[in-house]
């Protein structure tokens, strides 16, 4: 039998693409253009002279071949992660601290989920969220409160670093009934003369109001509430419109209770980042928090995208278009 040239490489990309379902998908998780991952494809086709998937399926659907790679893709890195866990601890010592502060009302709807796993990875790592909602949680690193704050822009401060966790689709929510349900996309003007209810935050954090609204010269009557199911009941009683992430009125889409839809052209989409103290961002069990939040969120949440670079850089990776 030939030597096999599986690589690490290879079964990642293989998982990425049962995950994301596209080629294409696959290839912005991975930071690597659509012809590379094609390319780490066929390698592998031809070596073992078999299908690994299924080219005009959407989602992909692998071969029997394709699936034995699955198998041994998620045993083998479960087990290296495994062991690069184990030989941190060695390294660093298994106990620590993070606590998280938020700045947003919807992340518990992913952040939950990837404490729960993380508890698994690092047990003696005190896990907990900071009571309450933080209009400046970065201000709780400084002042030695929290230890990793969750955030919609990365503003450079110094000893803070900030990192990446993804992008995801802003939707406009309204009732079934009500006329904008019948527009395919809106844009900032039809907001004009409705009344718009947000969370109680300021409007520097509300990414339709700093992106879209106020630069189009729009400025809706406002109404406020706290929690996100009251946001969708007053939505859905025609009280008002709201615009809030896809992922957080799912549920209530596949209920019926309201209707969702894209906000301008490229579709209106946010970003969350990780920021901690620069001093901590190389330790081991920080850097397995971050990747344990983007694994749950890409694993569970619809239509995110990478975030491939810092501020600093080119920006978050462009969202798929948006369904009609």
């Amino acid at each position: 039998m030939k030597p096999s040239l599986l690589e690490l490489r290879h079964l990642r990309t293989l998982l990425t693409l049962a995950e994301t379902g596209s080629v294409s998908a696959a290839a912005d998780r991975l930071f690597l253009t659509q012809s590379a991952l094609s390319h780490q494809l066929r390698q592998l086709e031809a070596h073992y002279g078999l299908s690994l998937f299924e080219r005009k399926s959407q989602p992909v659907r692998f071969s029997p071949a394709g699936e034995r790679l699955l198998t041994l893709g998620r045993e083998v890195l479960r087990a290296v992660e495994d062991a690069d866990r184990a030989l941190a601890r060695l390294r660093e010592g298994e106990a620590g601290s993070l606590r998280i502060a938020v700045e947003c009302h919807t992340c518990f709807d992913w952040l939950m989920p990837a404490m729960d796993t993380f508890r698994s990875h690092w047990p003696a790592v005190e896990l907990d969220i900071v009571s309450g909602f933080h209009a400046d949680p970065v201000g709780l690193l400084l002042t030695g409160r929290a230890d990793v704050a969750i955030v919609s822009e990365a503003e450079a401060q110094p000893e803070v670093c900030h990192q990446p966790l993804f992008a995801y689709r802003m939707a406009g929510i309204a009732a079934r009934d009500h006329p904008l349900a019948e527009r395919k996309v809106w844009q900032a003007e039809d907001f004009a003369d409705e009344t718009l209810i947000t969370y109680p935050v300021p409007d520097a954090m509300l990414d339709l109001v700093r992106k879209v609204l106020r630069p189009a010269g729009v400025s809706p009557a406002r109404r406020t509430s706290e929690l996100t199911v009251a946001i969708i009941q007053l939505v859905a009683s025609r009280r008002g419109i709201s615009a809030l992430p896809l992922w957080a009125v799912k549920p209530y889409l596949e209920r019926g209770y309201v209707v969702a839809r894209p906000i301008g052209q490229p579709p209106l989409t946010s970003e969350l980042y990780a920021a901690c103290r620069t001093q901590d961002a190389p330790l081991a069990y920080m850097q397995d928090f971050l990747d344990t939040v983007r694994g749950t969120a890409f694993a569970t949440l619809p239509e995110l995208a990478p975030l491939s670079a810092l501020p600093d850089g080119a920006g978050p990776s462009p969202l798929p278009p948006a369904e009609k």
